[in-house]
């Protein structure tokens, strides 16, 4: 009789778990495990039918009142027989009462629904391609060692402080980070990362459309001319998706952002894009 096994995630088998992301088509960056990992070490779940990994799923504790769930991911081949459902029961316990979050595909939303979770908006991803572009006046590149002041910018913009996590994503290889400012002060920041595909833009925080244009055109302007990148907005942002449509981005695909309880009270209206859709 075969044994199924459920077990807290290995660094190097977060890795796997990218890839599997990559196989399933949700472009993951290339370097984003450590900075995931880093996010919550005992957050990654692994499923193993006689020894051989078959489903992943993370749940993310960011504090003790917000969590977010991704990465839930079962081998083609294994589907439909209950394993992933245990692997994902135990990923919830994990988080127990807190607010979870998730984007989750839309041919699994009923599903979500069924276990308590609620809809609050659309992530829409779209695409182009890069152009050169020299950064325009007040953007200043940023790291690590900013990480203090992107993080009290980044707060009032996500559910919970995610120190851990911004500080390795803000020194991620092949990415840039820039931020605008003005007067000292932070007026939006942003973040391109090499993936699977080209790059991903992830976050985009910013105080006004102004600041969102400039912001792009210094991001794309980093990475090579030509090269695809892409954005994931919410739709509950109309001023994004126009954003985006301006700059005659191409729709991809849609996910639902969802919450156990009610969505957290942040200012959508100055998300232009989602830090990714993997971690919130």
């Amino acid at each position: 009789m075969a044994t199924y096994e459920m077990r807290t995630m290995t660094r190097a088998e977060v890795d796997m778990a990218v890839e599997w992301a990559g196989t399933e088509g949700w472009n993951p960056g290339l370097y984003d495990a450590s900075t995931y990992y880093a996010a919550d070490p005992t957050g990654f779940f692994i499923g193993l039918l006689d020894g051989e990994p078959i489903a992943t799923i993370s749940a993310i504790a960011y504090d003790d009142t917000y969590g977010f769930v991704g990465f839930y991911i079962v081998k083609p081949e294994h589907r439909g027989q209950g394993h992933g459902l245990r692997l994902w029961q135990h990923a919830m316990a994990y988080l127990g009462a807190r607010n979870a979050g998730l984007d989750g595909v839309l041919a699994q939303v009923s599903n979500y629904e069924r276990s308590g979770f609620s809809r609050a908006y659309s992530h829409v991803r779209y695409g182009g391609q890069s152009t050169p572009a020299e950064a325009p006046d007040g953007i200043e590149r940023i790291s690590t060692a900013d990480l203090a002041r992107i993080e009290a910018y980044d707060r009032p913009l996500y559910p919970a402080a995610r120190r851990a996590f911004l500080e390795g994503w803000l020194g991620l290889p092949g990415s840039h980070a820039f931020a605008a400012v003005r007067d000292g002060g932070i007026e939006g920041y942003g973040v391109i990362r090499v993936a699977l595909d080209g790059y991903r833009i992830g976050p985009l925080f910013v105080d006004s459309e102004s600041v969102a244009e400039a912001l792009y055109t210094t991001l794309t302007g980093a990475v090579p001319a030509g090269s695809n990148v892409y954005l994931d907005v919410p739709t509950a942002n109309p001023a994004a998706v126009a954003f985006a449509e301006r700059h005659n981005l191409t729709q991809g695909f849609e996910c639902v952002r969802m919450y156990t309880h009610s969505a957290p009270d942040v200012d959508v209206s100055r998300i232009f894009g989602a830090t990714t859709l993997e971690l919130g």
